[in-house]
């Protein structure tokens, strides 16, 4: 059984902007299902894609299956079957011992930046970076299948400066 255990965070921008980080991938994510209690997802890189199956979040933990598919067929289903889309450019950041992917939100989603860890453990313990502000794992506000519904720019409260 394949269990995702992620934890998420807001993003200081300013030390953001001031950190050395390798190239980013430009990410293109559609949901063919969005529900309170599963997601399917299709996302696509430039040269690979992936359909994704999520259950719901309990604390930090949910089901997740991923598989990755031909490319063509990632953008064919995300071109015809895609209830909702986002896109954003992953970076991926190593620091002490784990991989931070930090996604820096385009289109409506633009001045959004959101940090994820994968964690082997809910009560895992880790060190965050200087750039990592406020933790966001519970606010499902911040979810991306929510962000296609209800995109940063329409948020009473620019929550990043």
């Amino acid at each position: 059984m394949g269990r995702e255990i992620e934890r998420k965070f807001l993003i200081k921008a300013s030390e953001w902007a001031k950190l050395d980080k390798p190239g980013g991938k430009h990410l293109r994510q559609g949901y063919l299902v969005s529900a309170p209690n599963k997601t399917i997802r299709v996302r696509t890189t430039d040269d690979k894609a992936w359909i994704t199956i999520k259950g719901i979040s309990v604390g930090a933990s949910r089901l997740e299956y991923e598989y990755e598919i031909p490319l063509g067929e990632g953008l064919e289903l995300l071109d015809n079957f895609a209830e909702a889309e986002l896109e954003k450019i992953r970076y991926e950041i190593h620091h002490q011992a784990k991989l931070w992917e930090v996604d820096v939100f385009l289109g409506d989603n633009n001045g959004l930046i959101v940090a994820e860890i994968e964690l082997d453990s809910e009560d895992e313990k880790f060190e965050l970076p200087e750039w990592v502000a406020e933790e966001v794992t519970q606010e499902k506000k911040y979810y991306n299948s929510n962000l296609t519904k209800h995109p940063f720019k329409l948020w009473k409260i620019n929550v990043q400066k």
